[in-house]
């Protein structure tokens, strides 16, 4: 299959390459039920229930947790991206056209939902603080999550700790972005390297960038 990941003219972290690399990530484990936490503009969403739909048809279940804009933030330590505060892009017909014509914040619930329309059937997008959310869900049937939602030490050991006591020895995986130098965030390093330690668990370090965890 060809792996082509998408900007969908949206801002998203995993620019150039990097959305390349988790697309065969995604094709090395072929899920069929997929968790992100941390959503922002839903363009890994999009990319992900793209070749979701690919690979299962309609056979495929993504949620998507985010904060989508709202001040549900339980952890005040948390560090909002300046995206998100004033939405502006280098690019002045993004901003045009976003700011002005369509007066939309990207990482709306509603905006995202509008991306993702073609698998409504497939998806869940769910507004809140994973420190509060994770535990209302169900997520013994989840095959692969992408963690890259709030970067404190806290809510990463709280979101591994939650998503472990589910997945506990079912050799399911957790994606975690930013804690190699290529896009390093020290709290969740940290985080990452205290909780595998704690749990016996081998970390697999990709490209610099994502520690990826088998439960």
């Amino acid at each position: 299959m060809s792996l082509n990941y998408k900007s969908y003219w949206r801002k998203t972290g995993l620019k150039g390459k990097w959305g390349n690399i988790f697309l065969e990530r995604l094709s090395t484990y072929n899920p069929k039920k997929v968790l992100e936490i941390g959503v922002f503009c839903g363009v890994t969403a999009r990319n992900t229930c793209d070749f979701l739909s690919k690979t299962n048809g309609k056979n495929f279940n993504y949620i998507g947790v985010d904060l989508f804009g709202s001040d549900q933030n339980e952890h005040k330590d948390e560090i909002e991206p300046t995206f998100l505060k004033d939405q502006k892009f280098s690019n002045p017909l993004k901003n045009i056209y976003y700011n002005y014509i369509l007066k939309e914040n990207l990482n709306s619930i509603n905006s995202v939902s509008k991306l993702l329309k073609k698998y409504s059937s497939n998806i869940r997008l769910i507004a809140g603080d994973t420190n509060r959310v994770l535990k209302e869900l169900d997520l013994q049937n989840i095959d692969f999550t992408f963690l890259d939602g709030g970067h404190s030490y806290q809510t990463v050991i709280n979101d591994l700790t939650i998503l472990y006591d589910s997945l506990k020895d079912k050799k399911k995986v957790i994606l975690c972005d930013d804690y190699g130098k290529e896009s390093y965030i020290p709290e969740v390093e940290k985080a990452i390297n205290d909780f595998t330690k704690k749990n016996n668990l081998k970390l697999n370090i990709i490209e610099n960038r994502f520690a990826e965890i088998i439960t």
